[in-house]
Parts: structure tokens; C-alpha cells; sequence
């Protein structure tokens, strides 16, 4: 209960007092988003990493090195299991740059804690309205242009069960259309940290994240790429069964 304590004090002050760097932050993004971007990872990283040492958390990367295969000026769509929102937290401390999110448009309506998820590149997505979905990802394959990274979770939802929900597949798009690279993640034991604890408290947890080999859907051929796209779910369930062994 203390590290939980501790850790919402921790998020509470640093959101307020750090809305002047916020403000710069927009401030540049109207002249260059990129910069922006890049400002605003460097940032939160840090805090992120302090949120992290808080809650305990020990990471254990794999295929760290399937990251560089990709150049550092180009974007690159993350596809992983959602379990946690310590998933997005732990993401965005390991990869090696920029890097937003797409989110569901609830997290919108969060007082000052949306701007600073705005701040990294992150969109807010619909899924209820089909129309607006298709703006976001198109909006989401215009930043990736630019060199954005996004994560993107399928299932929708956290799902806490040992095997994964049935993916959505439209943000997939977002890759091919911007000629970027995916890289799927594999993420085991982030909801131990808060979610499976009862009564809820922040528990000190070892986690392991898995970075697969980057795949470029748009040199594939249209039958490859659609087997791609069918075999990611299991690919990352394969994955995590083989972090249980």
C-alpha cells in the first residue's frame, strides 16, 4: 500500500508541476512536431523510469537488438498483449525513440494527464465511431511519416486472462501505408505490478518484454501480408508461453 501511496503522490506532483515544460512543448509544436516529440520522450522516459523504481519493477529484455535494425529516423508500429497500464509505462522507458501510443478516447476526459499523453505522439481513438477510427489511423500514418513510433494494442482492452482477445487489425494499416517497420511485443507479468493485486497496492514484480524481428508489411505481397497479419497472435502467444517455460 505505501509504494502505491507513494507512487500516486509521485505522479500527481510531477503532472502539475511540470505543466510549464507542457506548454513549451506545444509551444514547439507548431513549428516542428518531430522536435516536439523527441522532447517530450526524452521527458517522460525520465519520469517513467522514477515510476518504475517506485513500483519495484525489474525488466528482463529480449530481442532488445531487433530494435536497431530498424534506422532511428524511422517509426516503427509496436503490436503487443495489453495486460497493464504499466505496459505503455515500461514501453516507453526500453525503446530508443519517440514513441506514442494509441489510446482509447476516455483517457481524453483525464484531466491533465491526457496533455502529457498528447505531448509523446499519442492518439485517442473511437472505436465506436468508424469514421473517426479512419481519422485516427490515417492521422496516426501521417506522424509515422514523420518518424513517429506508435504503440498499438489489438485486443482492445487489458485482458488479464492466459490467452489473448481476438486482435482488431485496422491499425495495422498504419505500418504498410507509411512504409514503416512492425516489431511485435510480448509482455509477461505487467498487470502483477497493480492490476491482479487485491487489496489493490503496487507490488515490487520481476516482468519480462520481448521485441520481435521488424517486418516491413509493404514490401510483402498482398497473400504474405495477409498471412503476416493472421499470424501475429500467435506469434506473441508463442512468445509469452515460452516466458512461462
Amino acid at each position: 500500500m505505501i509504494r502505491l501511496i507513494i507512487a500516486v503522490i509521485y505522479v500527481v506532483l510531477a503532472v502539475i508541476l511540470c505543466l510549464p515544460y507542457h506548454l513549451y512543448l506545444w509551444i514547439i509544436s507548431k513549428k516542428d512536431k518531430y522536435k516536439s516529440w523527441h522532447k517530450s520522450w526524452r521527458f517522460v522516459r525520465i519520469f517513467f523510469k522514477g515510476l518504475l523504481g517506485i513500483a519495484g519493477t525489474k525488466i528482463e529484455i529480449k530481442g532488445f537488438e531487433n530494435l536497431s535494425k530498424v534506422p532511428h529516423e524511422q517509426g516503427i508500429l509496436f503490436v503487443g498483449n495489453h495486460r497493464s497500464y504499466f505496459d505503455i509505462i515500461a514501453l516507453q522507458t526500453i525503446v530508443d525513440r519517440p514513441l506514442g501510443f494509441i489510446a482509447k478516447k476516455e483517457f481524453k476526459k483525464v484531466p491533465l494527464f491526457s496533455w502529457w499523453v498528447a505531448d509523446i505522439g499519442s492518439l485517442f481513438l473511437d472505436r465506436k465511431n468508424i469514421r473517426a477510427g479512419l481519422e485516427t489511423i490515417n492521422e496516426g500514418t501521417e506522424d509515422m511519416k514523420l518518424g513517429l513510433s506508435l504503440g498499438l494494442y489489438p485486443e482492445g482492452t487489458r485482458n488479464h486472462e492466459a490467452k489473448m482477445l481476438p486482435f482488431k487489425t485496422g491499425g495495422y494499416r498504419m505500418a504498410e501505408k507509411s512504409e514503416s517497420a512492425m516489431v511485435l511485443v510480448a509482455m509477461t507479468g505487467m498487470d502483477d505490478i497493480l492490476e491482479n493485486n487485491h487489496p489493490p497496492r503496487v507490488k515490487k514484480t520481476n516482468v519480462i518484454i520481448e521485441f520481435s524481428e521488424p517486418v516491413y508489411p509493404h514490401k510483402l505481397e498482398a497473400k504474405e501480408r495477409k498471412e503476416y497479419y493472421n499470424s501475429i497472435p500467435d506469434t506473441i502467444q508463442t512468445m509469452l508461453d515460452a516466458h512461462k517455460k
